[in-house]
């Protein structure tokens, strides 16, 4: 019982710390559409099973109150009570409800932040290559032809689609405030769509522990007003260096670094793995070359265990 009271009053003293703290959790103060409907959908859930736990301690309550032990004469002989077929329907059909409506907010939500938001149907997005290595974040703008590291600048009411792979192991993308998750692999390129409603800082990190570095992850994510997004861009273009094959491959190799600019981007010389260029192409259809190489290496195993 001690133990009880004990973990019970840390468990209070904890959360009247953490509701002290100048940073609420960020999942709940969202920026953006997709995060919005992240957050509308497990406040939601959280009110669904307060709602189930409520109703049970009500429930227990009174039947501790009236089915309790009491004093009753020895020739004292309960009554038999039959098995009421209603009460069965409607406990059983109850968790069955529950079931179907959580499973039919979970598919609509998920459905609707993989996809570009509504709010921004008519705009295209503004495609950025977030690529993981070691611990760090490299940021590439196609349209742009500029490249950042540990830092990622985007206008704000537009829509965003992140492209995300690896140079090592698997790292999950994650700027908590626009959107979920998403993981980065090293042989092919998932996408993440998300956008701002205004401007400001957000933070991400990698969210998927990958080594001794993975706490310090973490990179500035900031919406900027079009005006200001284009003035940066012009200015990274005028004054930062080209980004060279060999200065890349030192910054894979490298541990940690801090923010870095560059007036070019890793894409010509190194590009994304999708496409011709995916880990996932064993003999596609629309890549004749591919399917012949895969051919001649099958051919090649079947003569050799043949030999053997």
């Amino acid at each position: 019982m001690k133990k009880k009271r004990a973990a019970f009053l840390l468990f209070a003293v904890t959360s009247i710390l953490l509701a002290g703290c100048d940073n609420p959790l960020l999942i709940f103060d969202p920026k953006g559409p997709q995060a919005e409907t992240i957050s509308s959908t497990i406040l939601f859930s959280i009110a669904m099973m307060a709602g189930i736990l409520l109703v049970v301690y009500v429930l227990y309550t009174v039947v501790l109150l009236k089915y309790r032990a009491s004093k009753q004469d020895e020739s004292y002989e309960p009554p038999h009570e039959e098995g009421n077929k209603w009460l069965e329907l409607i406990w059983t059909a109850i968790p069955v409800v529950i079931v179907i409506i959580l499973s039919v907010v979970t598919v609509t939500s998920t459905s609707s932040v993989e996809q570009k938001s509504t709010v921004y149907a008519d705009q295209k997005p503004l495609v950025i290559y977030a690529s993981s290595s070691n611990w760090k974040w490299h940021f590439s703008y196609p349209e742009e032809g500029i490249e950042t590291v540990n830092y990622v600048n985007f206008p704000a009411n537009r829509p965003i689609e992140f492209r995300l792979y690896s140079y090592g192991p698997i790292t999950s993308f994650w700027i908590p405030q626009l959107a979920g998750q998403k993981y980065a692999m090293s042989d092919m390129v998932t996408k993440i769509n998300m956008s701002a409603n205004v401007p400001g800082s957000f933070m991400g990190k990698n969210s998927n522990f990958s080594g001794e570095g993975f706490a310090k992850m973490e990179f500035e994510a900031q919406a900027l007003t079009d005006a200001d997004y284009k003035e940066w861009v012009r200015d990274v273009k005028a004054t930062a260096p080209a980004l060279t094959e060999s200065e890349f491959d030192s910054l894979l190799k490298a541990e940690h670094v801090g923010r870095k600019t560059y007036s070019s981007n890793h894409l010509s010389f190194r590009p994304a793995p999708e496409g011709k260029n995916s880990g996932h192409h064993h003999g596609s259809m629309d890549d004749e070359g591919d399917m012949d190489m895969d051919m001649d290496m099958d051919m090649d195993m079947e003569g050799q265990h043949d030999g053997h």
